[in-house]
C-alpha cells in the first residue's frame, strides 16, 4: 500500500527511477493510465511510483524496462539496486558477495536457507517473526529474498553446497501444504548439476561426533578466489576474512558435510517428506 510518508523516506534509487520513468512516459505522450495498462498496473500504482509513495516493485521495473527502456537497460540495472535497498542493513554487504560468488558452502540448522526458499515459505517465515513487521515490509523482504535465487541459475554457474539439519525439513512453517511445496522446490534445486544438498540427520551425533552444534554458517569463495565466512545470529552478523578463522570454519563445514547423509540419500528423504517418493 502506498504511504504518503514514503515520499520523504524514498531511497536515491527509487527517486531516480521515479524521475526517469515520469520523464520517459511524458516524452512518449503516455498518460499514467496508458502506461499502467501496458505494464499491468493501475494508474494509481504508476502515480505512486512516480511520487515515491510506493517504490517500483521488481515486476514493475521489468515492465518499465520493456515499455520505456529503449534498450538502455536503466530500469533493469535499477532492479539490482532497488533489491539491495530492501535488505536489512546487516545483510547488504554479504548479499553482494553471495551473488558474485564462485562457490558457497552453506550449513543451515534453523530454517531452509534463503537461497532455496519458496515465496510462500519465505512469507510465512518472515511474516511470523518477532517483532511483527508491517505487511508492506514483509512483502519487500520476501521479494528481495526470492530475487537471490537467480544465483542458482546464473551463468557462469556458482557451485553451491548446502547442508540442512533434518529438523529444518520437519519443522512446519506456515502450513503442511507450504512445506510440501518447499520440499518439492528443494528437491528440484538438489537435482541441479551445480547444487549439492545434504541432510544432517537427527541421529548424526549418536556416534559421539557432531560438528554442526555451533550454528549456521556460510563460506564464500569470491570472484578473486578469496575465502570469507558469514555468520548471522539474532539479526546480528559478522563477515570474517582472517585466514586462520576462515580456515577453521571451512574445515568445520567440511566435517559437517562428511557427517551428513550423502546427496542421493538426502534427496530421497526430501522426496519422502514432499510425498513424492516412488
Amino acid at each position: 500500500m502506498a504511504r504518503s510518508e514514503n515520499k520523504e523516506m524514498a531511497s536515491p534509487t527509487a527517486q531516480l527511477v521515479a524521475d526517469v520513468a515520469r520523464s520517459m512516459r511524458i516524452r512518449r505522450k503516455l498518460t499514467q493510465e496508458q502506461l499502467g495498462a501496458e505494464i499491468g498496473y493501475s494508474a494509481a500504482a504508476v502515480s505512486a511510483m512516480e511520487t515515491c509513495a510506493q517504490p517500483a516493485s521488481d515486476d514493475m521495473l521489468a515492465g518499465l524496462e520493456h515499455v520505456l527502456g529503449d534498450g538502455a537497460g536503466i530500469f533493469e540495472t535499477a532492479r539490482k539496486y532497488i533489491r539491495m535497498e530492501k535488505y536489512p542493513d546487516e545483510f547488504k554487504n554479504y548479499v553482494l558477495l553471495e551473488q558474485a560468488a564462485l562457490g558457497l558452502q552453506l550449513f543451515s540448522m534453523n530454517f531452509i536457507h534463503g537461497l532455496f526458499q519458496t515465496e510462500s515459505y519465505a512469507r510465512a517465515l518472515i511474516g511470523g517473526g518477532y517483532p511483527p513487521l508491517p505487511h508492506e515490509r514483509v512483502e519487500e523482504l520476501v521479494e528481495a529474498r526470492i530475487a537471490r535465487n537467480v544465483l542458482l541459475h546464473r551463468e557462469p554457474s556458482a557451485l553451491v553446497e548446502l547442508v540442512l539439519e533434518e529438523s529444518v525439513l520437519r519443522r512446519v512453517i506456515g502450513s503442511k501444504a507450504i512445506m510440501r511445496d518447499q520440499m518439492r522446490h528443494l528437491a528440484e534445486c538438489a537435482r541441479r548439476r551445480n547444487v549439492t544438498v545434504q541432510v544432517l540427520s537427527l541421529d548424526s551425533g549418536s556416534s559421539g561426533e557432531h560438528a554442526g552444534g555451533h550454528g549456521s554458517l556460510s563460506v564464500v569463495e569470491t570472484s578473486d578466489h578469496q575465502h570469507l565466512v558469514y555468520l548471522e545470529v539474532q539479526e546480528e552478523s559478522w563477515l570474517l576474512s582472517d585466514p586462520a578463522k576462515v580456515s577453521t570454519y571451512a574445515q568445520r563445514c567440511a566435517k559437517i558435510r562428511a557427517q551428513a547423509l550423502d546427496p542421493r540419500e538426502s534427496l530421497g528423504l526430501i522426496e519422502q517428506l514432499a510425498g513424492d517418493e516412488a
